[in-house]
């Protein structure tokens, strides 16, 4: 019977090779020029100026005022990236809650615009959709925490049900501070801004369905801890987007946040009524 590393291993060679058949298959869709895509227009509602946060990995808080009016996300980025990229997780200065090594950097390729993957939880599956054309590193970060069982058994620990409609996942202490011991920087939508647009502090729309990174506000503070979007929420694009969720997985999330949470947390929200753990994050 396979031992815990050798599922890990083999996990990890099925993803090289899935990563780089779905690179061949873009790089030939692009040689015969039959590429498409589809860009959605999102829609921005005024709102009231109510004080929100998601943060990550230290003792600080980042607190998102809520602007009378709104902006709108980009829906693409103005210039596609080269067909790799080199990243960088330079350590974070707090130990790992879980000890793991971090991703590889170089190399990166961003040709595979898609990567499916599927979140097993204690309240059902949670399908995933890693947008890795607009935000590789993040995805490069995720694939690799998944592939050596970071998430595994760790439990989605902070509910927002009021204002922002958020499941916070990712720290596996629970406590909302712990994170792999490295860092890096956001990617889409913010670095479709300029650092000195006054529209990174305005709210926009993070659509129903959308997978990203928390942080505390700080540059390079994005860690393991991701939130799951399960109703339109406003929040400026400082908080990287690197995934969509399926139609099961926000009915999963749905169930959890209809169940509320116990307010705990000075944030916003609190931990889950009905708790949810993540047993497992795999390739599909």
């Amino acid at each position: 019977m396979p031992s815990n590393e050798q599922r890990r291993e083999a996990a990890k060679r099925k993803l090289e090779r899935q990563l780089e058949h779905r690179a061949q298959r873009t790089r030939k869709r692009k040689q015969l020029a039959i590429a498409g895509s589809v860009v959605g227009v999102v829609v921005v509602v005024a709102v009231g100026a109510i004080a929100f946060t998601v943060t990550r990995g230290d003792d600080s808080e980042q607190t998102v005022s809520a602007a009378p009016e709104a902006g709108v996300m980009p829906t693409s980025r103005s210039e596609p990236l080269p067909d790799t990229v080199s990243c960088s997780y330079p350590e974070s200065g707090q130990p790992a809650a879980k000890e793991v090594e971090p991703p590889r950097t170089e190399g990166i390729d961003t040709t595979v615009e898609e990567v499916s993957v599927s979140m097993e939880t204690t309240q059902g599956n949670i399908g995933l959709i890693l947008d890795n054309a607009k935000s590789p590193c993040t995805v490069n970060s995720f694939l690799s925490l998944a592939g050596k069982g970071y998430f595994d058994n760790t439990p989605c620990h902070r509910l927002v049900t009021s204002g922002l409609k958020v499941l916070q996942c990712g720290d596996p202490t629970g406590s909302g501070t712990g994170g792999p011991g490295y860092g890096f920087d956001n990617e889409f939508p913010t670095d479709q801004y300029d650092q000195s647009d006054p529209a990174l502090q305005q709210p926009v729309t993070y659509p129903r369905g959308t997978i990203a990174m928390a942080n505390s506000g700080q540059p390079g503070s994005n860690g393991s801890q991701f939130f799951l979007v399960y109703g339109d929420s406003q929040l400026p694009p400082q908080y990287t987007t690197f995934g969509t969720i399926d139609e099961t997985g926000l009915a999963t999330i749905e169930k959890v946040a209809a169940a509320g949470d116990d307010g705990s947390m000075a944030a916003g929200g609190g931990k889950p009524n009905l708790p949810i753990d993540i047993t497992s994050v795999r390739m599909d």
